[in-house]
């Protein structure tokens, strides 16, 4: 039978909180994995390969395109991104949520293969809030700031394109509505007819 684990694409522009509302849906929420992406940019302390990022040489990531590994892959900022399709579907396969951590282009390349994906938008309270969050994380100089605002107005100018829109205002409020979305959606009937086949076979029986 076919499983039903469903594709999950969260997008955000880069200090919405994205990052954190996954990282916490995971620990309170069973059966939803985050897909390990390949990139090119470069390992950042604290960070384990295999477990945050596949980190590759461009040359390396270039010839995974050529062969047809990802499901999708964009170049964002300086860098590139490919989730790997095998990966991904495996998972669904056997009932597990996967969720994508992607910007919009890949949002597109990848419902254009499977067409059954749920895409969530995390959007900032205001541009101000946005702002302090990146000055916040003490990654990155003004200038850099600057170019991640002037990004972002372009990112969040494809929220319409989404199915759910998340305001990232208050975390536990944000943090249970991202919640909601995979707790209603696995109530589906085609969800169910899965997950629930024995209860089902037995009720009918």
């Amino acid at each position: 039978m076919t499983a039903a684990g469903t594709l999950y694409i969260i997008a955000a522009p880069s200090g919405a909180g994205k990052t954190s509302l996954v990282k916490k849906l995971l620990e309170i929420t069973p059966e939803v994995e985050v897909s390990v992406s390949h990139t090119t940019r470069p390992q950042r302390p604290g960070e384990q390969d295999g477990v945050d990022y596949y980190f590759v040489e461009p040359a390396v990531f270039q010839a995974l395109i050529e062969e047809g590994i990802f499901l999708e892959h964009a170049q964002v900022f300086d860098y590139q991104y490919g989730t790997s399709r095998h990966a991904v579907l495996e998972r669904l396969r056997v009932g597990v949520d996967v969720i994508l951590e992607i910007d919009w282009q890949g949002a597109r390349q990848v419902c254009a293969h499977i067409p059954g994906a749920r895409t969530i938008f995390i959007l900032p309270p205001s541009r101000e809030a946005l702002r302090q969050r990146l000055k916040q994380r003490g990654q990155d100089d003004d200038a850099v700031i600057a170019r991640r605002m002037a990004a972002a107005s372009s990112e969040m100018s494809h929220y319409h394109e989404f199915d759910y829109i998340v305001i990232n205002d208050d975390f536990p409020a944000a943090l249970e509505a991202l919640r909601a979305i995979f707790i209603a959606n696995r109530q589906l009937c085609a969800a169910q007819v899965w997950r629930q086949r024995e209860l089902l076979q037995a009720l009918l029986s």
